[in-house]
């Protein structure tokens, strides 16, 4: 047979500042990003991948057929457990369903391979996930376990002072070796959400074990 020359097609969904997406190789990455600024170092990070500043979750219904893996980390404020302490404040609201809507959709439709991550949740997951490390995962591939070490605690990178909130920004952006410019707004929460890129690359890897070859028939972007 000969052999596949073409580029991996990858939907980056919620793409965030790209930590996800920072080790992969070889690939054709179209990067969906709500908000104006994060898009912008997203695209400062990866010149190369083609950025569109639109809904994520109206982007997949209607693109999701051009690609041969799609990565979704929708929206996790209304999952996280975080909603315990906000109950206990008087705020309730209700769990977005967006991230459910995706895995059913994916689940159902999509005939690559994909994946949606969040966090770990409030509540039971509808659907049992892969943790790893402080994310669920949902996939229709294995995803073995894989292990990060890090010697502080990304959920209490808060700091109470000014060279408290040095040490915990400095810790976090060696964690994910990401550097970030100094006028990027809420720094220490984009890196806190963000996937560790040997985490995605692990993922990336668990999804084309055989050598990879394109899935769709549309030529490369």
């Amino acid at each position: 047979m000969k052999k596949q020359t073409q580029k991996l097609k990858i939907l980056n969904l919620y793409a965030g500042i790209g930590g996800n997406r920072k080790l992969w190789k070889k690939v054709e990455v179209i990067a969906v990003e709500m908000n104006p600024e994060i898009a912008k170092v997203y695209q400062d990070f990866f010149p190369k991948d083609k950025v569109i500043i639109e809904d994520a979750h109206e982007y997949l219904l209607k693109h999701y057929k051009e690609f041969d893996f799609i990565w979704s980390s929708p929206p996790c404020p209304t999952h996280s457990i975080t909603n315990n302490f906000l109950h206990a404040q008087g705020i309730v609201r209700y769990p977005n369903m967006d991230l459910w809507q995706e895995i059913i959709f994916l689940q159902k439709w999509f005939k690559g391979k994909w994946v949606v991550e969040n966090v770990k949740s409030y509540y039971p997951p509808l659907w049992p996930p892969k943790e790893l490390d402080r994310h669920y995962f949902w996939s229709n591939f294995e995803i073995v376990d894989f292990k990060i070490e890090r010697n502080f605690n990304i959920a209490n990178a808060r700091a109470t002072t000014r060279q408290e909130g040095k040490k915990n920004m400095a810790n976090l952006e060696d964690f994910h070796n990401i550097r970030l410019p100094d006028n990027v707004k809420h720094k220490r929460l984009l890196l806190r959400n963000c996937v560790n890129p040997k985490l995605g690359f692990h993922i990336l890897k668990m999804a084309f074990k055989e050598p990879q070859q394109t899935l769709t028939k549309n030529p490369p972007l």
